[in-house]
């Protein structure tokens, strides 16, 4: 493997959900720390599974990995570490202030955007505290998916560039004095970022046209901001020999290699690793010190005999949620389970049933236009662009708070505005902009994967607290965002999952933090099935009877109600096969 010669001491592992960064990152880690280097391996997802994939809870704190000598492991958790932020802020004051201007004080610091930064503290600190990186001879860091992880390397240049311009006194977080100490930890990140001799990037893709071009975009972006050091590992390559006497193998070969040929140009030019499909799941160590072996089978594979297997279809759901005539449709789960792909098919089905029809994303990285490949009636398609609302709520705010400023005050809000936490407050209103929609028409979202959605469901929860505790004194009827998702008459949640233990598992999860929001989750999608496609391959047979289990969990355990949709022969992509896609599950 190229991405592994010569290591150096920090190594990112980044891209698309679903694409088996955290698998890699495991394995990585497994494989340094076997062969005599002392490793710390972090996840900086909000969503992190490193603790699932290793039968271990982890958390906040660094933990030993039993069975690896050498090896130790950390989760960052976005919300302690924002409680702990809070804290540092709030503890002085309180019993010294009065109580309700602590309250104020704690509120105003509840939302996404301090639990953005306060996780991005500790990341910075892990690439610059001297005392830790002495004890490591390498720092391996497993992701969130694309759009949230090149938020996330931007983050120490936006920081240190807004501090060095500032010469306001307040940000959105508060006193700029508190940010202005983290000036030189921030410079030595960007620094240590930059550097090739200390970092290298991992970009891991599927042979699949669309995660080869998010790649590509994303090797383009980070280069830009001189993070050049970049490989990139192709996983999960179905072997060719698979596709001999089975229709579905042969149809998943053809595609991953018409997508390999079709590869962008930009991304022949890195060091490029090649890693097979395994017959088992990436979970416990047995398994991610297999990863690494040529063979996709060890021992090799033998056809099973599966069991015949029905399940509710994907139409069933579709016309449950058409009942009402209009709603919020909101697709969740982990990155990489196709919520894209079925977000749009749902859409595409609604409009052709002749119903006005709103389909959009939060997601940074999707692409929707891709998906659908063509224009339909009723059907209005968007995408929630970071820069773009951004730029347009800085607009909002200047024609509004600034028109009567002087030019020193105008200047001084703009540089507040320039600050990296104005991104949050703009994708929440344009989020909140959209599903009021949701009244006259049906809404279907393709939500970011679950860490990033968390973040954003807990701006919309602080924004009703405010507004809560501003009516309290009013007889005023007021409706938040949160309000509307916490009424199922109004939203339904569709949790995507695949027939696999941690997207399983993550997904069982983000419903526990929904419910805690008291957001009903209305159903589950278990998606690309192997077991309904009931292959040949003896290695796709293996996969699929693992899956049984998992679907019988979702069945027995976590779902109200639910539909599988099997693995398609033919990649669901433009309006025809998107609407095959829903009919063909009937």
């Amino acid at each position: 493997m190229l991405f592994l010669d010569s290591p150096p001491q920090f190594m990112f592992f980044t891209g698309k959900g679903g694409v088996g960064k955290t698998s890699l990152a495991c394995a990585t880690a497994v494989r340094l720390a076997d062969q005599g280097s002392r490793v710390l391996l972090v996840s900086t997802d909000p969503a992190s599974n490193v603790g699932q994939v290793f039968g271990v809870a982890i958390g906040n704190h660094i933990t030993a990995i039993p069975g690896v000598v050498n090896l130790s492991a950390l989760e960052i958790d976005p919300p302690a570490a924002a409680q702990a932020y809070r804290e540092r802020i709030v503890g002085p004051v309180r019993g010294v202030l009065p109580e309700a201007v602590v309250k104020g004080i704690e509120e105003q610091l509840s939302g996404a955007c301090t639990t953005e930064v306060a996780a991005f503290d500790e990341f910075t600190s892990l690439l610059t505290d001297t005392d830790l990186t002495q004890q490591y001879d390498h720092i391996l860091f497993d992701t969130a998916p694309t759009g949230h992880t090149i938020r996330l390397l931007k983050l120490p240049g936006a920081w240190s560039g807004f501090l060095k311009e500032g010469g306001g006194e307040a940000s959105c977080l508060g006193p700029l004095s508190g940010l202005q100490k983290q000036r030189d930890q921030y410079k030595a990140a960007v620094d240590a970022l930059a550097s090739p001799t200390l970092t290298r990037l991992v970009l891991v893709a599927r042979a699949q046209s669309s995660a080869l071009r998010e790649v590509s975009r994303t090797h383009e972006e980070l280069a830009a901001i001189h993070f050049a050091n970049q490989y990139l590992v192709i996983n999960g390559i179905l072997p060719q020999d698979e596709a001999l006497n089975d229709p579905l193998a042969a149809a998943v070969v053809r595609r991953e290699q018409q997508a390999l040929e079709n590869m962008p140009v930009i991304l022949r030019e890195l060091p490029i690793d090649h890693v097979p499909l395994k017959a088992f799941n990436l979970v416990g160590l047995a398994s991610l010190r297999e990863l690494f072996k040529p063979g996709a089978c060890d021992p090799p594979c033998a056809p099973v005999v599966l069991a015949q297997f029905t399940a509710p279809k994907l139409s069933t759901l579709v016309d449950g949620i058409e009942v009402d005539g209009h709603g919020l449709v909101m697709l969740m789960g982990k990155g990489g389970v196709g919520k894209t792909t079925l977000a749009a098919a749902i859409a595409v089905a609604l409009a052709r049933r002749g119903h006005k029809v709103h389909l959009t994303t939060s997601d940074p990285a999707a692409h929707l236009s891709e998906t659908l490949h063509g224009a339909l009636e009723n059907l209005q398609v968007s995408r929630i662009d970071p820069a773009v609302e951004t730029a347009r709520y800085q607009s909002h705010v200047m024609e509004t708070k600034g028109k009567d400023l002087d030019e020193q005050g105008r200047m001084m809000l703009m540089e507040d505005l320039r600050s990296p936490c104005t991104e949050e407050i703009a994708v929440f209103s344009a989020f909140s902009r959209i599903i009021r929609e949701a009244g006259k028409c049906f809404v279907v979202m393709d939500t970011a994967p679950t860490g990033h959605t968390l973040l954003l469901l807990d701006a919309t929860g602080a924004y009703h607290r405010e507004i809560a505790r501003q009516m309290a004194q009013s007889k005023m009827h007021f409706t938040t965002p949160m309000m509307q998702l916490q009424d199922s008459k109004q939203t339904k949640v569709l949790l995507v999952t695949l027939a696999e233990t941690t997207p399983v598992l993550e997904a069982a999860n983000l419903q526990k933090d929904l419910r805690r929001a008291g957001i009903e989750p209305w159903a589950w999608i278990v998606n690309n099935s192997l077991a309904l496609a009931r292959p040949v391959s003896p290695l796709l047979q293996q996969r699929a009877r693992n899956e049984l289990t998992q679907i019988e969990l979702v069945a027995q355990t976590h779902a109200k109600r639910y539909a599988v949709v099997p693995l398609q022969a033919n990649e669901p992509v433009g309006l025809e096969m998107l609407e095959q896609f829903v009919i063909g599950t009937k």
